[in-house]
């Protein structure tokens, strides 16, 4: 596969990602750390960590909205719902194993 084509799919893949997460409003951020060790927040960073690189103007409200296809603030109004303390203590947990969101990364 030529690097042109394999960003393509890449970029697609992404975005199939991305319309998932936006569809599985039922999927709670911390459920999403707890078992992949990544949320919509970290994809957000990484988002906004690439298009910062790619020297695009954006802020971390703007990554998140690309994200969840709305206002951070609507979303989690809407959707997030309060952590169980099961689900706190998992989160804890397993913190050495969640996902790297420093730029660069």
């Amino acid at each position: 596969m030529d690097d042109q084509t394999r960003i393509e799919v890449e970029a697609a893949a992404f975005r199939g990602l991305v319309k998932h997460l936006q569809k599985r409003t039922d999927v709670q951020n911390i459920d999403l750390m707890n078992l992949a060790g990544f949320c919509r927040n970290c994809l957000s960073k990484w988002y906004l960590a690439e298009a910062e690189a790619h020297g695009v103007a954006m802020d971390y409200d703007e990554a998140r909205e690309r994200v969840y296809g709305m206002p951070y603030d609507s979303w989690k109004q809407a959707y997030q719902d309060e952590a169980s303390e099961a689900q706190k203590a998992r989160f804890e947990a397993s913190r050495a194993d969640h996902a790297d969101t420093s730029a660069g990364n």
